[in-house]
């Protein structure tokens, strides 16, 4: 927890004053019962009404005062704890922002999300209990001690003999509940996972009625939680009955001890009562310590999550300072792989090995392979998605590490495998490609994409509605809006990766029509499963298992390359394969 304390560095005013009204109001506290002692040794005994009366509006006065000293303790406690909430769950924001692919993968999206939630409330909490109770719990059980010696050494011993036994019994409970809590945390990213898969798969489990099945399995982890929970609470369950059978023995001791010496006028019976509330005091403290232990624990367990993806390295760093000026080369291939290799979890199992292509400004280049092959793979590696791990990867003769992040993906529009939409308008997604594209743009990129029909006819046009995840849009209308917006930002590359695979053969060729009459100047990556959808590339590159196994165009590499022609007779009948030879 050490490495977040940086984030209480904005709240030193709250982190310095809390913890002093705290200490104001324990010390109002402490004066309590020996306020109660004059009650009842003068007032009381002497049966003087105004005395009590005049105790007890100092009494009120006292409470009064403790309340707002409680208050504004809260008041700066609810502050800095809000505050460092915020500017972790911030930064952390932020961080994941900057996450590579490979970092994403790492950590995975349900165990991400919980960090961001879960954790940082736990360690808001800490914070909030860090102003108002961690020196407040010590001062009232070392200050009720200290008191109850000041009126008779003697009996205090009482308690110093209780308070071992107290703490004894709290560090017994404590240390075997606390590594429960960081399996409860675990716990909550299973139960997380399942139930993102079950809301963004539901459509999936009713089409195969595994509803049972799903809700077997989400049974299964709620009920280990729970029973990690309940054997957590088994063992705290034992706290009260220990603790306060051990402060009622003491009372009772306090009680014995103390009445034969009031009889003998050595105390009086103000004073056993001061003993006795000053017992509880020192019970309610301790077991107040207790409890941030609990919480300590629990901000640790979260504290070291959520700096596991603070100290993460991110692999594709941004380190380059000024943008590259780019000029025309002739000759000098726009992309160009230089025997590069890629593996996803930095081993020998290769995803891409010894990767070899020259692609020129304004080439249509078509990648086809079976499913596996790193197709994907290669067009990720383009935008830096992923860092190369052999080889090099030149944009106008100037390896990716060089350009800034901002500058290299200005340069590239991508429509991914998986079509992503936010909740929002058609335009405001559009817009990402452009922020300030105007309508006229938005619908020429519409028009391009085959998705200005749909569209149109959709109340409001370019101001309709999207809900979260495009829930009210088909799969093949998703995947012309995610194309249409890689579009709006006129890209000098354009990335179609597997784009089309929802649309039918009509509106795929039409897609493909529309790209070469209105994308000028821009170089094209198709990535596709369908010959149909790369043959007229003017470059094809064929991957079989992460290698190249041929380059060249749709006749040539029927001829060539055996793996493309066993691609094509799957898709296409012996009679079209024949007569392109």
């Amino acid at each position: 927890m050490r490495k977040l304390v940086r984030f209480l560095k904005g709240y030193k005013k709250q982190v310095f004053f809390g913890p002093l009204f705290k200490l104001a109001e324990a010390v109002l506290e402490l004066i309590v019962p020996l306020v109660m002692v004059r009650i009842i040794d003068i007032g009381i005994a002497n049966q003087d009404k105004l005395y009590v009366l005049r105790m007890g509006g100092l009494l009120l006065l006292i409470a009064a005062v403790s309340l707002s000293c409680a208050l504004v303790c809260q008041y700066f406690a609810s502050i800095a704890s809000q505050g460092v909430g915020t500017d972790i769950r911030n930064s952390l924001f932020q961080k994941i922002n900057r996450f590579s692919h490979r970092e994403l993968d790492k950590f995975g999206t349900p165990s991400l999300i919980t960090r961001l939630t879960g954790d940082v409330n736990q360690l808001q909490l800490a914070v909030a209990m860090l102003i108002r109770l961690v020196i407040r719990a010590p001062f009232l059980a070392v200050g009720s001690v200290v008191m109850a010696m000041l009126i008779d050494f003697k009996l205090s011993i009482v308690f110093m003999i209780v308070m071992p036994l107290i703490a004894f019994v709290l560090y017994l409970i404590m240390s075997r509940s606390i590594p429960f809590f960081r399996t409860i945390q675990r716990n909550l990213d299973r139960i997380s996972l399942i139930v993102r898969e079950n809301l963004e798969g539901a459509r999936v489990i009713r089409a195969f009625s595994k509803q049972q099945h799903e809700a077997a399995r989400f049974s299964d982890a709620s009920d280990e939680l729970t029973q990690t929970a309940v054997g957590v609470g088994r063992l705290s369950a034992l706290l009260n009955p220990l603790t306060y059978a051990i402060m009622n023995f003491a009372i009772i001791v306090i009680i014995w001890c103390g009445g034969l010496q009031v009889n003998t006028g050595v105390l009086t019976q103000g004073e056993i009562i001061a003993f006795i509330n000053y017992m509880t005091q020192v019970l309610l403290a301790l077991v107040v310590v207790a409890n941030l232990v609990v919480t300590f624990t629990k901000a640790s367990a979260s504290a070291t999550r959520v700096n596991e993806i603070f100290e993460t390295e991110v692999s594709v760093a941004d380190t380059a300072a000024a943008p590259i000026l780019i000029s025309s080369v002739p000759n000098v291939p726009l992309l160009e792989f230089k025997q590069v290799s890629f593996s996803y979890h930095d081993n020998d199992e290769y995803a891409l090995q010894d990767v070899s292509l020259q692609i020129y400004a304004g080439e249509t280049i078509g990648i086809i392979g079976g499913t596996g092959s790193g197709k994907s793979t290669l067009v990720q590696l383009i935008p830096r998605f992923y860092d190369v791990s052999k080889g090099e990867l030149l944009l106008h003769g100037v390896p990716l590490q060089n350009y800034p992040l901002s500058q290299l993906r200005a340069m590239i529009g991508m429509a991914p495998q998986k079509a992503a939409v936010v909740s929002g308008t058609i335009a405001a997604n559009l817009r990402w490609g452009d922020q300030s594209a105007d309508d006229n743009a938005l619908w020429d990129a519409l028009r391009t994409a085959q998705a200005a029909e749909f569209v149109q006819s959709k109340p409001g046009g370019l101001q309709a509605e999207i809900r979260q995840g495009g829930q009210n849009l088909s799969g093949g209308q998703k995947q012309r809006l995610t194309i249409a917006r890689a579009l709006v930002g006129k890209p000098d590359i354009l990335i179609l990766d597997d784009s089309s695979s929802a649309l039918d053969y009509a509106t795929d060729a039409a897609l493909r029509q529309a790209i070469r009459r209105d994308i000028v100047g821009a170089t094209v990556f198709l990535v596709s499963q369908r010959v149909s959808s790369i043959r007229h590339a003017d470059k094809i590159v064929v991957l079989d298992d992460g290698c190249v196994a041929g380059v060249g165009k749709h006749d040539d590499l029927l001829r060539t390359c055996e793996v493309y022609r066993e691609i094509c007779l799957s898709q296409l009948s012996a009679q079209e394969v024949e007569c392109h030879e």
